[in-house]
């Protein structure tokens, strides 16, 4: 099978096209004919050298699959070749074929292209899964998502708006993104190159209160912000470090105020607590995307040929939504 291999760590160059041996079947796993896939932030870092697959995942880039699948493993029950599905996988979606566990999987509904489900499991589950399972977000609250522009974070505005009501989003986003999260849903859309220190501006919207949930991957330089911004019994949900991993808390006033910082990852979550995750979303979440509530935000499809230049988009950052992989025809 064709795939997109590291030549070494670094820059684009060491994106590489190569024929290699299709992925050997596990036990519970099934064989994905890959049609896409999505670029995510955790690729870049991986092509750096910066961000390992857990032990035993496939060291090829790419944290998702859309495809049919072509081969049922021992154990796998309840799926059969042809089926069309989406799927998180630890690593492998570059590539014509993948091995992904039958308790990861999801049918993709009739309604849906392979590149739009290419945009779920990676975004929309870390969104469901750090607001709604995590950050227990519900009706009437008030979250803040940093970054809008990301597939992340627009997962999140959809999925808020879609599973609650009454509630409120506060969004940080670069100045020639602000007008597409406004379309999106967002309540208060904060420039943060104007506004670097948010709280300020959070705490006036809020009548003082502050939010009940930030989802932020900045890290260090955004943490007493974060702090500020955040009501009593609030909770934020650390999922990138990008600004640094070191900063200074005011452990008292989070006493006081029984505030949680929470850090989360999904890659590396154990098989079994990802399958529950996807379980969640599929019986709460995806029925939304089967009726066309939530239709997936696609910024740009590249071809497999062209993934250095949709690496150089996503680092560029001027995309809106998820930048998709095409890797096969169906």
């Amino acid at each position: 099978m064709k795939a997109v291999i590291l030549d070494g760590f670094g820059g684009l160059d060491v994106l590489k096209i190569r024929e290699i041996d299709k992925p050997t079947l596990k036990e519970n796993e099934v064989l994905v004919k890959v049609v896409a896939t999505s670029i995510n932030a955790p690729d870049l870092v991986q092509r750096k050298g910066k961000y390992p697959p857990p032990p035993g995942d496939s060291e090829i880039l790419g944290l998702e699959v859309a495809g049919t699948i072509k081969a049922v493993g021992k154990g796998v029950t309840g799926w059969n070749t042809g089926d069309r599905v989406m799927s998180l996988v630890g690593g492998g979606g570059y590539a014509e074929y993948a091995a992904a566990y039958a308790s990861h999987l999801m049918r993709i509904p009739d309604s849906m292209s392979f590149e739009e489900a290419a945009c779920v499991c990676e975004s929309y589950i870390t969104a469901f899964l750090n607001v709604f399972i995590i950050g227990e977000f519900r009706d009437g609250q008030t979250a803040i998502f940093h970054g809008g522009g990301g597939g992340v974070n627009t997962a999140a505005i959809q999925l808020c708006k879609t599973l609650t009501t009454d509630s409120k989003y506060i969004v940080t986003v670069s100045p020639g993104k602000m007008e597409k999260v406004k379309e999106l849903g967002a309540d208060l859309v904060i420039n943060y190159k104007e506004t670097p220190d948010f709280s300020e501006v959070v705490r006036e919207y809020t009548n003082k209160k502050g939010v009940d949930l930030i989802l932020d991957h900045v890290g260090a330089k955004y943490l007493e912000p974060n702090m500020k911004s955040l009501a009593y019994k609030g909770k934020l949900v650390i999922i990138g470090v990008i600004s640094g991993i070191k900063a200074e808390v005011n452990l008292g006033l989070m006493m006081v105020k029984r505030q949680q910082i929470i850090g989360s990852v999904l890659r590396s979550r154990p098989v079994s607590e990802k399958a529950d995750i996807v379980a969640e979303f599929t019986r709460r979440a995806l029925p939304k995307f089967a009726d066309r509530t939530i239709i997936p935000i696609i910024y740009k499809v590249f071809s497999m040929k062209e993934v250095a230049d949709a690496h150089r988009s996503m680092e560029e950052g001027g995309h809106f939504g998820k930048i998709v992989l095409k890797i096969s025809d169906e």
